[in-house]
C-alpha cells in the first residue's frame, strides 16, 4: 500500500520557519498504531493524516508520542494541501471532522484561514516545579484544560527563557504557554510553547495555543483582531480575529501561510 505524503512549513510564507507538519492523504482507514508508529518515525511535531468521508474529511492528529485533540499548524499544513493538489475547489471551505468537532478552513489570497473553537484559561496557581523548571517569575498564571498559561513582563524575558524539558514533562498538562506583549509595533504579542510531556520540548509556531492567546489578549487590549509571533528559533506570524459570543460559539480565526517543501510516497 502506498500513501500520498507532504512536508509542510506552517504558519510561514517561506520554506525553513514556521512549523513542519506531516500530511498525510490516507486512501482507506488506518489503524491508530500505524499512524503513531509513522509519527515517531517523522519526528515532526505534529503529522495529520486525513480521510476522504461525507462532505468533510477525517482528521486525527500526532506527536511522535501521543495523539492529540486539537492542532492548529497540522490543520492549516492539511488545508494547503487540499487546496495545491486541486483536491478543493478555489473558494471551496475545506471541512474536517476531528475530536475537537468539525474545523473549517479557507483561502484568503495567498494565506488560510482556519477557525478553532475558543480555549479560555482561568486563573490558576502555578504546580509544584513549573516556575523552577521554566526559570520565570510571571505576572499571571492561567490553566485551559490543557495547557498553563504564563504572562512575563516583557518579550526580551520570553525570549530569555530557557526551561528544563525534564522537568517540565512532570507537569500534569500537556504543555506551558509563554506570552507578553510585543515589545515593537509589528506585533501585538509574542509567545512561546513547552510540551515536553507530549513529546515536544518546544513547538515552534501553535495554532491550538492561539485559541487561548487570542482571547486573553483580546481581553487586555480591547481589540478583537490581533497580530501575533511565536519566538522559536524558526519563528512565525499569525494574524488573529475573535468571532461569537463568550461560550460554546466563540471561535478564534487564525491566519497564516504554508509551504509545501517536498512530496512523496510512502510504501508502507
Amino acid at each position: 500500500m502506498t500513501t500520498r505524503f507532504f512536508h509542510v512549513d506552517a504558519f510561514s510564507d517561506e520554506p525553513f520557519r514556521g512549523n513542519p507538519a506531516g500530511v498525510c492523504l490516507l486512501e482507506a482507514p488506518r489503524e491508530a498504531a500505524w499512524m503513531q508508529a509513522l509519527a515517531a518515525e517523522l519526528r515532526l511535531s505534529e503529522t495529520a493524516f486525513l480521510l476522504p468521508g461525507e462532505g468533510a474529511y477525517g482528521l486525527r492528529w500526532f506527536t511522535p508520542e501521543v495523539e492529540v485533540e486539537l492542532c492548529g499548524h497540522a490543520t492549516l499544513a492539511s488545508a494547503k494541501v487540499l487546496f495545491a493538489e486541486g483536491l478543493l475547489a478555489p473558494g471551496e471551505d475545506a471541512r474536517f471532522d476531528t475530536l475537537s468537532g468539525r474545523l473549517l478552513a479557507r483561502q484568503r489570497g495567498e494565506a488560510i484561514e482556519l477557525e478553532l473553537p475558543a480555549r479560555r484559561e482561568r486563573e490558576a496557581v502555578a504546580p509544584a516545579g513549573l516556575l523552577e523548571a521554566l526559570g520565570a517569575r510571571p505576572r499571571y498564571v492561567g490553566r485551559t484544560r490543557d495547557d498553563y498559561l504564563l504572562l512575563l513582563a516583557s518579550e526580551a524575558e520570553v525570549r530569555a527563557l530557557c526551561p528544563d524539558p525534564r522537568a517540565l514533562r512532570a507537569v500534569a498538562a500537556r504543555g506551558v504557554i509563554v506570552t507578553a506583549a510585543a515589545s515593537g509595533a509589528e506585533h501585538d504579542f509574542v509567545s512561546r510553547f513547552f510540551a515536553p510531556a507530549v513529546g515536544v520540548d518546544e513547538d515552534p509556531v501553535t495554532g491550538s495555543a492561539h485559541a487561548c492567546l487570542a482571547p486573553f489578549w483580546a481581553a487586555r487590549l480591547g481589540r478583537r483582531e490581533l497580530r501575533a509571533y511565536q519566538a522559536s528559533a524558526r519563528g512565525g506570524a499569525l494574524s488573529l480575529r475573535l468571532e461569537g459570543e463568550r461560550g460554546e460559539s466563540e471561535r478564534v480565526v487564525l491566519g497564516g501561510g504554508a509551504v509545501i517543501v517536498h512530496a512523496g510516497e510512502l510504501r508502507v
